[in-house]
């Protein structure tokens, strides 16, 4: 492997107990996007003005045009999965080019210690954006406030020559949210502690464009986290945001925060770092050793997730990967303050900034005792021995102008050809990160059809409509092409991801005249009225897709089980109990079986009045796989049905009790 102790870049094979991610949803992800992570209008009233900007900087309307991933679920089985390893003579590094270019591993081998929380299993979860999302390693949050909807999505990889010329590992993707090319860039220096991080935003359309940057990094939970910064704002799930003395508040019960075993409730802490201060932030054990990572300045921001000791976060500890595995918490780095806040990238321009991941100890006494200062100081001392504020700087620069435009030698892996569509509309020039044609897919023909001819091809009979774009120029041209029931539906979706709801239907009206398959259409008019207000009419029209698609020669059961999931759900609300029913009856009985159906059973058979019927669904048990962070749907049901304290099994309530 070794050439004396250069560092090398290989593949290699990870083996897991995994659950299978499935098929993405067949139905556009319309919904409009209330996340987890926001603040109330009296909340930012009060804020700072220059955040409070940030934090209303071009909210997502919906999902568009990324899929919603919900195809999964938690029966795990020994699983291979490609990695690549970057390895010198001190570290070694296991990324997960398939699953979002995730680091899953950090292992230094001078103490033969893991240095992030590597998690045991591959098990998704709903708490990226879009759905399926999983825990450990580092990971590369873009896009929008979350986790990327690239989190379980292939990247693009490759080894490119280093600054100092030895190996790198390359991964790069277009990120569709913002519509947004990006890079990461992960070497070993040659007998460095530190693994290099250099990554590189570029805008190259003619308007700004808002952006979102968090790295994450799991961290065993039984860690002291340490960050330059007296002064804290703290997020819950109350939706609330306060900047708050750190580690121990003036007028609190003398808790010391920076020990994520201490906290009750699941919350971010995001570090006030003062201007001028070396960026960083470390999670060290008893021994004061672990791990640290520090930047260049334009990393500005960082952040402590605990999941707090109350039933649900030690519930969703588990969800996340198997009873009996001890916790973990996060620590973060973004370009913001928060990560509500998105900056504002002009036109033509790039973010790009240098990551350094690496071991540190310092003295216990210091870095655990009370006093919060010298904690600080004892961690920065030997940060500064380990890897100078200047080393850093240096590698940055010599990075940029050395390394970051440097061209792919070898191809590891291949990400989504729909880089490499934009990159024939824009005739975009962008130097290291190559989406060539040869990457195109069955997902972008259409689309590079309708770019050649200005026409849109419509589906093959029976098919379910292809995935959307919803950019301005995808939108122009669907306007201007031949207006057939494909290219309603897709310029109803472009329009309403614009904001011109009213324009959307109309489309969507016209397209329903002249339909084969009417359900499309139909869905895309109910989600319309039930966005805006009127859930009795998207209850019929919601019925009516489902049997109209149920009507159909040809019936694909995952679209079926998708429309029936959203059909029985919107009667329920409407009050059409009696037609919830024989909706349900239609549903496929694969479907039936499976746990987010079983709770939409129990629903059902509460609004029937069959509420022993009901608390029998509950007590036979079921796990809904693609629960929501932060969704109380099963204590909500629970207590229509019985004053019982909720079972743990369905312990899933993130707020203060």
């Amino acid at each position: 492997m070794f050439h004396g102790w250069m560092t090398t870049v290989r593949r290699a094979v990870l083996t897991l107990p995994a659950a299978p991610l499935g098929p993405d949803s067949p139905l556009p992800a319309l919904r409009t996007h209330h996340g987890t992570h926001a603040v109330d209008e009296q909340t930012l009233a009060e804020l700072p003005r220059d955040m409070a900007r940030g934090i209303g900087r071009a909210p997502l309307r919906s999902l568009l045009p990324a899929p919603v991933r919900d195809g999964y679920g938690r029966e795990r089985t020994p699983t291979d999965l490609d990695a690549i390893v970057i390895e010198n003579d001190r570290l070694r590094a296991t990324v997960l080019p398939g699953l979002g270019g995730r680091v899953h591993s950090l292992h230094h081998k001078a103490t033969g210690r893991e240095l992030l929380y590597r998690n045991p299993v591959f098990q998704p979860a709903a708490f990226a954006l879009n759905g399926a999302w999983f825990s450990g390693g580092i990971e590369w949050n873009i896009g929008a406030t979350g986790h990327t909807t690239l989190s379980c999505s292939p990247l693009h990889a490759a080894v490119v020559r280093a600054p100092d010329g030895g190996d790198m590992l390359r991964l790069w993707e277009w990120e569709r949210l913002r519509d947004l090319p990006f890079q990461v860039d992960l070497w070993l220096p040659e007998g460095s502690d530190f693994l290099h991080v250099g990554v590189r935003v570029r805008n190259p359309h003619e308007r700004p464009a808002p952006v979102y940057w968090w790295s994450n990094t799991a961290v065993p939970e039984d860690r002291r986290v340490i960050a330059p910064a007296d002064a804290a704002w703290h997020h819950g799930y109350d939706r609330g945001l306060r900047r708050l003395p750190f580690p121990v508040a003036e007028d609190g019960d003398g808790t010391d925060r920076s020990y994520p075993l201490n906290g009750d409730h699941a919350a971010d802490w995001f570090y006030d770092l003062p201007d001028g201060r070396r960026r960083w932030i470390a999670a060290l054990d008893a021994d004061g050793a672990g791990l640290v990572q520090t930047s260049t300045d334009p990393l500005r921001g960082r952040k402590l997730f605990l999941w707090g000791r109350e039933r649900g976060g030690r519930r969703w500890q588990e969800w996340l990967t198997e009873p009996g595995t001890p916790g973990y918490a996060e620590i973060q780095a973004g370009l913001a303050r928060t990560q509500l806040e998105h900056l504002e990238l002009p036109a033509g321009g790039e973010f790009s900034w240098l990551e350094a991941y690496g071991p540190l100890a310092a003295d216990p006494a210091a870095a655990l005792g009370d006093d919060w200062d010298a904690a600080r100081a004892a961690v920065e001392s030997s940060l500064a021995g380990a890897l100078p504020r200047a080393g850093v700087d240096a590698a940055y620069t010599a990075w940029r102008e050395q390394a970051a435009e440097s061209e792919p030698e070898t191809v590891l892996a291949v990400g989504s050809g729909w880089g490499a569509l934009e990159v024939l509309r824009g005739h975009y020039e962008l130097p290291g990160t190559p989406f060539p044609e040869s990457t195109l897919g069955p997902e972008q023909e259409p689309w590079r059809e309708l770019l050649d001819t200005g026409v849109l091809p419509a589906p093959e009979k029976g098919a379910v409509p292809g995935a959307p774009l919803v950019s301005a120029p995808w939108r122009d041209m669907l306007e201007t092409a031949p207006a057939d029931p494909s290219t309603e539906y897709h310029l109803g979706i472009a329009q309403w991801h614009a904001g011109d709801r009213a324009q959307a239907v109309r489309s969507w009206e016209r397209g329903l005249g002249e339909a084969a398959a009417r359900w499309p259409l139909l869905y895309c008019l109910a989600v319309a009225d039930r966005e805006d207000g009127h859930p009795a009419r998207a209850a019929e029209r919601f019925a009516e897709a489902f049997t109209d698609h149920a009507d159909r020669a040809v019936e694909d059961e995952a679209v079926a089980a998708a429309l029936g999931r959203e059909t029985v759900t919107a009667l329920l609300a409407a009050g059409r109990t009696g037609r919830a029913r024989e909706v349900w009856a239609l549903l496929p009985e694969e479907a039936r079986g499976r746990g987010a159906f079983r709770l939409l059973e129990a629903r059902l058979l509460l609004a029937e009045g069959r509420t022993d019927e009901a608390r029998a669904v509950f007590d036979a048990g079921f796990e809904v796989a693609d629960l929501r962070e932060g969704a109380e749907i099963l204590g909500e049901v629970w207590a229509r049905l019985t004053d019982e304290p909720l079972p743990y099994a369905y312990e899933f309530r993130m707020r203060p009790s």
